[in-house]
């Protein structure tokens, strides 16, 4: 019986450089240190490897624009998106909140390995570092593949300040979720609700982000 030769990570798709810039070379750390230690470890699997820029590492790139002041990232995983946000972005204050502790010695790790200055790690859920004073509000949080909105809202939106931001990368059905969430949208009083698509400037898939500010 042949052995089955294990898929490649994929090579670095040229726009990569112009997304991340002069912090490109960090980029590149990261990505090939998920590529090498994050199948062992369980933050993803084999089959990422292949799209692991284009699919992972640049969908999460993409948000950073869009960031300012102290943002929290809800269910790190990986550090996708908020190890490569904060790569992308050192103006900008990053705590990466997750609750398994093999993520979170993880993160903590290419933190340090990275000298990553604007990046903590809380391990902990949403659910209860929001009021418990281990973390003071936040102007924005992000989550990717987390959960759908209606049970994703719930979690974030009592993470940020009164004017604050949601800033949650979702699928290719965010409208939809958007739709069946509007009970949960009112309870935690969210204006300003739209589907952001970015991505097709930079001739990649479009990553959909759904923006929302928290009203007091």
């Amino acid at each position: 019986m042949s052995e089955v030769t294990p898929p490649l990570p994929e090579v670095e798709p040229p726009v990569a450089g112009a997304l991340f810039g002069d912090r490109i070379e960090l980029a590149r750390s990261y990505a090939a240190s998920l590529a090498t230690h994050g199948e062992t470890l369980g933050l993803i699997g084999p089959r990422e490897l292949p799209q692991l820029w284009s699919r992972h590492i640049l969908n999460s790139a993409l948000v950073a624009p869009l960031l300012a002041g102290r943002v929290g990232d809800v269910g790190s995983g990986a550090g996708l998106p908020g190890l490569v946000l904060a790569i992308a972005r050192p103006d900008v204050e990053f705590t990466l909140i997750e609750p398994m502790e093999r993520r979170t010695d993880w993160l903590q790790s290419e933190v340090d390995r990275m000298e990553l200055a604007n990046v903590s790690v809380l391990r902990g859920r949403a659910e209860d570092i929001a009021g418990s004073g281990a973390l003071r509000p936040l102007d924005q949080v992000t989550a990717r593949a987390v959960s759908a909105l209606r049970t994703l809202i719930p979690l974030t939106a009592p993470l940020v300040r009164s004017g604050g931001q949601l800033v949650l990368l979702k699928g290719t059905r965010a409208a939809d979720e958007i739709a069946a969430a509007q009970k949960v949208i009112r309870r935690h009083r969210l204006q300003q609700v739209e589907v952001l698509e970015l991505g097709a400037e930079h001739g990649l898939d479009v990553t959909r982000v759904v923006r929302a500010v928290v009203d007091p």
